[in-house]
């Protein structure tokens, strides 16, 4: 947070809330009112009765996301309550309307049961498009998700498992290509081996990696442990390694997802050559990057924040993954689409960058290297990459509700709806 925002400041900003309900019909008459309620609202209830379909149709059930929590695992403040996260969740909705054009309500559940959790969100699949589930505890968040993506016909997924995950695999697959180095042959290291964590290795594993060691608060995740739940069994390694120090020796790619500090110069000192490296703890990360410059120049270097290059932030994924999603009324969110999401988040990132997005970032140079493996999340064109290639592999992969797809005509309708010039809306 920016040492010139206080406190009363913040405050003031979220004074009365952050979104709010707009009418998109007009109703200023008595016959627009008949339309807009009775007698005229039959019409479309009774079309819907008939097929279903049309609820895509005649309602804002096409455009509308549920950003759902029951505040069990608020990032950076934990078990807060439901209550206590509706400001965040508030500012998910936001996030969703101004990235993307999509329209969110934030629903905060008192509940802890992971089954009447679960039977929640299945009840309100009629009203929304898609599920956003938000801060929500390990283990139990994959269950509800894994439950719902089964029981649900519409796009469900948890944000602080896959939403990291696909940010820092477009990070990877351009790292692979600047440093040469095979997927396969790498041994990385995840510090943190809750929700982010876990998806965070499985995407890896999608792009070839075989040697994943999870670290977690009592050391590094081996098949000698008998506390382990079955998410963290998934990556248990035969290894002689116990410690983070253990790890980090000859690592080749280190993600942190814990806290503050935890990372020492003599750790990333031990690394592999042109190591990789994502200290994602937030607000401080688990290494700053000037405390790894100290013991070496060959670091590739992401963090949590803005002030450093190389942010990994969620908001590129998730308004445009569901944007995608919804435009070819998706019944879910696939692995593949996930993995298209993270590959056109790499392709992007080669492209030029426009002045619009260097001037706000103080007008600092932005090219694909080291410093710039990720595009910014004011990058309009990410819509339009991003979006495109989700919605594209729904479609591919037999999960689309449309009858056809036209992935050129779309990605030229998206660049209109951004007042955005393309020569070549296929490119």
């Amino acid at each position: 947070m920016p040492h010139t925002i206080t406190k009363d400041e913040i405050l003031r900003y979220h004074e009365g809330g952050k979104i709010g309900v707009e009418i998109t019909k007009p109703c200023d008459s008595a016959r627009d009112l008949s339309m807009a309620y009775t007698p005229g609202v039959a019409e479309p209830c009774l079309e819907i009765k008939r097929d279903p379909s049309l609820g895509y149709s005649y309602t804002n059930r096409a455009n509308l996301v549920a950003v759902i929590t029951n505040g069990t695992a608020v990032l950076g403040l934990g078990d807060i309550g439901a209550l206590a996260s509706k400001p965040v969740m508030e500012g998910k909705s936001v996030l969703f309307k101004k990235f993307a054009g999509v329209d969110a309500f934030d629903i905060e559940i008192d509940e802890k049961d992971p089954e009447k959790l679960i039977a929640i969100c299945k009840a309100l699949e009629p009203t929304f498009g898609g599920i956003n589930l938000e801060d929500i505890k390990a283990p139990e968040c994959f269950m509800i998700e894994e439950r719902l993506k089964e029981i649900t016909n519409i796009p469900v997924m948890h944000d602080d498992q896959h939403g990291t995950a696909i940010i820092t695999t477009a990070g990877l697959i351009n790292a692979l290509e600047l440093t040469g180095k095979d997927a396969a042959k790498m041994k990385i290291v995840v510090i943190g081996a809750g929700a982010a964590g876990i998806a965070c290795a499985r995407m890896y594993r999608q792009l070839g990696a075989k040697k994943i060691i999870l670290v977690d608060s009592k050391g590094v995740v081996h098949s000698g442990r008998n506390d382990l739940n079955g998410y963290k069994a998934e990556f248990a390694l035969e290894t002689d390694e116990r410690s983070l120090e253990d790890a980090m020796r000859g690592a080749d790619m280190m993600l942190g997802l814990s806290r503050a500090g935890l990372v020492t110069k003599e750790m990333v000192a031990s690394m592999a050559p042109n190591p990789i490296i994502f200290a994602l703890a937030n607000p401080v990360p688990e290494i700053l990057p000037e405390v790894v410059a100290e013991v070496r120049d060959d670091v590739m270097m992401g963090t949590g924040r803005s002030d450093y290059p190389n942010q990994v932030n969620n908001v590129l994924g998730f308004p445009f993954i569901f944007r995608g999603a919804l435009d070819v009324r998706a019944t879910a969110i696939t692995e593949g689409m996930k993995m298209a999401a993270a590959r056109a988040l790499a392709d992007l990132a080669k492209e030029p960058v426009p002045q619009y997005v260097k001037d706000a970032y103080g007008g600092i140079d932005l090219s694909f290297g080291r410093d710039y493996l990720i595009p910014k999340p004011f990058d309009k064109r990410v819509l339009l990459w991003e979006s495109a290639a989700v919605a594209r592999a729904a479609y591919e992969e037999g999960v689309a509700q449309v009858e056809s797809f036209d992935y050129c005509g779309y990605r030229a309708k998206l660049a209109a709806d951004m007042g955005l010039i393309t020569a070549d809306p296929c490119e």
